[in-house]
């Protein structure tokens, strides 16, 4: 009856092991930016996923009607963005991506009066970014960022940010909204992949 016991305690920590593992690296491995879309940015440049140059990015996924979390995220964003830019890193080593998944609604006045609201053109290596409902399902989905409008016009969609390292690898998911994203750890976890 012991041998029982010890071999269920090994395999319950086995598969737990191996959650974690699928939950942590193993996804987080299998998120990647496709190469093929490009999008526009709220100045009407495009921007390629192809030809992006090395750098750390912070990746949100927005939509400029959201009520509480998303532009409380921005603003959070923007505080690291100062941090970053006292350091000399932003621009250069680092880069942000704000991507609606509201395209529709979101056109490029609209995204241009968020990008003044959060002073996203401050300093270069913010990017504010819309594509066609395709693509966007397509990069959100490469991401596990889930949404959907439930017919109010409010969407319900998954509260991650992401940190992605210069080989544009996911090495952390942060959570989004004033208790979910510390700007400070959120600095201090760029700073670290920065050194």
């Amino acid at each position: 009856m012991k041998k029982v016991y010890i071999i269920f305690s090994v395999l319950l920590v086995i598969g737990i092991s191996s959650g974690i593992y699928y939950f942590t690296e193993y996804r987080q491995s299998k998120m990647v930016f496709p190469k093929e879309i490009v999008m526009e940015t709220h100045n009407g440049k495009s921007y390629s996923f192809n030809d992006m140059p090395p750098k750390v990015r912070l990746l949100e996924f927005i939509y400029t009607e959201c009520p509480d979390i998303c532009p409380n995220t921005t603003f959070q964003m923007k505080k690291v963005r100062d941090h970053l830019e006292d350091k000399g890193k932003f621009g250069n080593e680092v880069e942000f991506l704000t991507i609606t998944f509201d395209p529709k609604k979101d056109t490029q006045d609209v995204l241009k009066n968020y990008a003044e609201n959060f002073e996203i053109d401050k300093q270069e290596g913010w990017e504010l970014l819309r594509g066609t409902d395709g693509d966007t399902k397509k990069l959100a989905d490469q991401f596990n960022f889930q949404y959907r409008d439930p017919g109010t016009g409010q969407f319900i969609h998954t509260s991650a940010t992401y940190l992605v390292d210069q080989n544009n690898r996911v090495i952390e998911v942060f959570g989004m909204g004033q208790g979910n994203f510390d700007k400070d750890k959120v600095y201090k976890r760029i700073m670290k992949e920065l050194n």
